[in-house]
């Protein structure tokens, strides 16, 4: 079986059990699939991308209503948001793998193990979320991920440039302060999602460094500097500016560079 033809199949999956499930099974089988170079975009609908359930209700990320974690109705819908960003990391890695054409293949591979990474940690906080009397679809959520997926998907250096390394390393700033608000709640259930949130944190230290190593392997490539380029990016696709304190720890160990953690701080 080719890769990519199946990594598509996967991105069309409604049900999110089912979906995570093949993602996991994707990264198992990894050695048994063939790799195609070129893949035929015009026979794909766009319309049916991604597939997603019925539920959650999807709205503008203005509209998605949040609650302190003082309570546990808030803590049930701050866990569903996060649950809800990890099952579009599927589907975003998923996207990178089958769409663009022509790259070694072992950025294939990188993308398959996040795929199946992100499907981890959905099962992880689908599984507390259900240990607190709620499920996966019971809160509206948004697709700001998914907005800038589509926003690049003619631009593969753009891709890595605004999606795992810019709206992904959002995630390794705001968990540690999302752990911190919970550790003050200081209730099991609590305590639980803060340990769920480690494992999450590893993991995506590791996802955001996968981004970073193909943006800067594409702007080698080109010849482009990586570091001039990526904030003329920023302004053509109107990506989110972001916002200290940023986990220089965390970017570092992402493979970020100092002038590019100073460009952050600048605002």
């Amino acid at each position: 079986m080719e890769l990519r033809q199946r990594a598509l199949q996967v991105l069309c999956l409604t049900d999110p059990d089912q979906k995570a499930a093949a993602a996991l099974d994707l990264q198992a089988q990894l050695a048994t699939y063939s790799i195609a170079d070129t893949f035929p975009t015009n026979t794909v609908d766009p319309a049916s991308l991604p597939g997603h359930p019925a539920r959650p209700a999807l709205m503008r990320h203005t509209e998605v209503a949040r609650r302190s974690p003082a309570t546990a109705q808030g803590r049930a819908i701050l866990i569903h948001a996060i649950a809800h960003i990890e099952f579009n990391a599927i589907n975003l890695a998923l996207d990178a793998v089958w769409r663009f054409d022509a790259m070694p293949a072992d950025y294939y591979r990188n993308w398959v193990q996040v795929a199946a990474e992100e499907a981890m940690h959905f099962g992880l906080l689908r599984d507390h979320l259900r240990a607190q009397g709620h499920d996966y679809g019971d809160f509206p959520a948004h697709q700001g991920l998914w907005t800038m997926c589509e926003k690049t998907q003619h631009d593969i250096v753009a891709r890595m440039a605004l999606v795992p390394r810019t709206m992904e390393a959002r995630g390794l700033d705001a968990t540690p302060q999302i752990q911190n608000k919970l550790r003050q709640v200081g209730t099991p259930d609590a305590l639980a999602a803060v340990e769920i949130l480690n494992t999450i944190l590893r993991d995506e230290v590791g996802h955001v460094a996968i981004g970073n190593h193909w943006y800067r392997w594409l702007c080698e490539r080109q010849g482009i500097n990586p570091e001039t380029h990526y904030a003329e990016l920023v302004k053509k696709y109107e990506a989110p500016r972001l916002k200290p304190p940023f986990n220089n720890a965390a970017r570092r160990q992402a493979g970020f560079t100092e002038a590019e953690l100073q460009w952050l701080q600048q605002g």
